[in-house]
This record gives structure tokens, C-alpha cells and sequence, in this order.
């Protein structure tokens, strides 16, 4: 039971989507250069938050999903020793974001943890600091710290604003599938090595800037579907059928695009209207033939405004002004 002084906050984590997911050559430091575009969407977990700094120091989660070294934990555990305070945390997470789907389910999580947990304390970390902190976590974590479009570099940390991208029908597949991504990149290195002659693998660098170059400066915000593309695709397809008909399907109804989200094992398709993300749930739903090893979830993308808008709105009680990251009225 939360004591009297305690500080409490439910907060939602948002899922992401890739847009366009390039892998390039293996850095000295063991990660992969990586170009992508992170995207938002609206599929969240639930996080309850209670901070209480009369008590013994301690982190407890209460999930019922398993998780082996839960994100959240560690980065309750990084915020308390930057912060340096003490105190107990108690967290309640109710998963809906598919775990190993490649939708930043626990990155995102994470995040949350580091935006709130200074805010319940007392304590003011700088979006620098923050955002150290969340390179070492994970490398999609930083991302969540800021949200909407955003173009990721080096191993997705590096992160740049883009306009907007907009998309308000999205049909997430996920098949009873497990793709881990140890499982993803070494597929991806065993590859054949002659796949790519330099002058294809100049033309799907440029087809990337291509896809930036759109969602810098689309009005209709449409034109970037053509140039979407995952490098994890092929080599998860080919391993994955379920992957492959799932996709395959997707299209068929009308996606554009159909696409690997990060390295799997989930699939989601923009569609042009309501109707149409409809119909492809129902064809999805009555052509599986496997009952119980699909989940379909509808979603929209989520603008940077509202997704740290959702954040300030959760934490009110406890901020002061509209400052980003959210800034703790208890700090002096």
C-alpha cells in the first residue's frame, strides 16, 4: 500500500514502428551502423509508478509477464543512483506490446521510468543525462525519450526530428513466432556476401535518403510508402513462413506498405482508411489457419506532440509548466 507520502503516476509506453531500417557494416565496438526511421504509434503498455521516500530503499515490480532482467528495473536502479536519492519504487506493468515483436515494448518502458521516476523524487536530470542513460540501457531507449518521427544513426542512439509523418489506420500483425535479434543479425551475416554489387548497395543507400528526403517535405505525408524498406526482412522472411504469409496478406488487402517492424517478428500495414484495415483484419483473422498463434492490434502513428503531451498530462500533479522533459515541482 502507497504510504502517505508517496507519490504516484500511471503512464502509458508507446510501441514503435520502423519505417525504413538500414543495416551497415559491423563498428569496432561490436553494434551495427544502422540507418533507420523510428516511429510512434498508439499500442501501449501501462506502467503505475508509486515513489515512496520515507521507506527503505528498493525497486519492486509486479508484472505478470516474465521477463528475465526487466528493463524497467534497471532503469529505476540508473535513475536513483544518478539522481542520487533513495527511497522505495514500486512498478506495476500490464504488457499489451508483443514481447520480441520488434515494437520497443520494453525500450519503451524503460523510457518511461527514466521521464518519471526524477519527477515523483524531486530531482531534475538534464535530457543529457537522461539520455546517457538510456544509450546504456538499450539502444532504442533513447528514442523513447522523444517520440514521433525521428531519424536514427549509429546504433540508433543518434537521434533528428523529422516532420511529422501521419497515418491513422495501422493493422500490427504478430504471429506465435520468436525472433530474437542475436537471431536476426546473424542471419543477416550469413547472407551471401556478393548479394549486393556497389552499385545496388548505392541505390538502396539512396532509396533510404529518399524515404528522409519524403517525410522532410511530403505535404500530402504519403509519398514516403513507396521508399520504405527493412534489411531484416528478406533474411527473416526466408527463416519465418509465418512472417512471409502474414506480410503477403497484407499487401494483398492493401498495405502500403507491408513491413518488418525493426528485426520482427511483427508486421504492420498502413492502409488507406478504416474500411480497408476492416478488411484485412477479418481476412487475416478467417485465413489463419492456426487458432491462437495471431495477434492482430489497430493502431494509429502517434505525433511527437502527443506523445510527450501524454506524458505531461499523466504528470501534472507533480510538475511544474510544459518543459520537455518534465520538470518535478518538488525539485528546489
Amino acid at each position: 500500500m502507497p504510504g502517505p507520502d508517496s507519490r504516484q503516476v500511471r503512464l502509458r509506453a508507446f510501441a514503435k514502428v520502423n519505417l525504413g531500417l538500414r543495416v551497415l557494416h559491423k563498428r569496432a565496438d561490436g553494434y551495427h551502423e544502422l540507418r533507420t526511421i523510428f516511429q510512434t504509434i498508439t499500442l501501449p503498455d501501462t506502467l503505475q509508478v508509486t515513489y515512496n521516500p520515507s521507506r527503505s530503499t528498493g525497486i519492486d515490480l509486479d508484472c505478470e509477464t516474465a521477463i528475465p532482467d526487466n528493463l524497467v528495473v534497471r532503469a529505476a536502479s540508473a535513475v536513483m543512483k544518478a539522481g542520487r536519492f533513495g527511497g522505495r519504487v514500486q512498478i506495476r506493468l500490464v504488457k499489451r506490446i508483443p514481447i520480441g515483436g520488434g515494437l520497443g515494448g520494453g525500450s519503451s518502458d524503460a523510457a518511461a521510468i527514466l521521464l518519471a521516476l526524477p519527477v515523483l523524487a524531486g530531482r531534475h536530470l538534464p535530457f543529457s543525462l537522461l539520455h546517457r542513460l538510456a544509450a546504456e540501457l538499450g539502444s532504442d531507449v533513447p528514442y523513447f525519450l522523444l517520440g514521433g518521427t525521428a531519424l536514427g544513426l549509429g546504433r540508433g542512439e543518434e537521434l533528428y526530428p523529422l516532420p511529422e509523418a501521419r497515418a491513422k489506420h495501422l493493422l500490427v500483425a504478430v504471429a506465435a513466432v520468436a525472433v530474437s535479434t542475436t537471431e536476426a543479425y546473424e542471419a543477416l551475416g550469413s547472407a551471401p556476401a556478393g548479394a549486393l554489387t556497389m552499385t545496388e548497395a548505392l541505390q538502396e543507400n539512396n532509396k533510404f535518403q529518399e524515404l528522409a528526403r519524403q517525410l522532410s517535405g511530403s505535404v500530402s505525408g504519403q509519398g514516403w510508402k513507396a521508399f520504405s524498406q527493412n534489411d531484416f526482412e528478406a533474411v527473416i522472411i526466408a527463416r519465418h513462413p509465418q512472417i512471409k504469409a502474414l506480410r503477403k496478406k497484407l499487401l494483398s488487402c492493401g498495405a502500403k506498405p507491408a513491413l518488418l517492424s525493426g528485426s520482427g517478428s511483427a508486421v504492420f500495414g498502413v492502409f488507406d482508411s478504416g474500411t480497408e484495415l476492416s478488411a484485412a483484419r477479418t481476412a487475416l483473422q478467417e485465413g489463419w489457419n492456426r487458432p491462437g498463434t495471431l495477434r492482430l492490434e489497430t493502431a494509429a502513428f502517434l505525433s511527437r506532440r502527443g506523445y510527450q503531451r501524454t506524458y505531461l498530462s499523466a504528470l501534472q500533479e507533480h510538475t511544474e509548466g510544459r518543459e520537455w522533459p518534465p520538470r518535478s515541482r518538488y525539485d528546489r
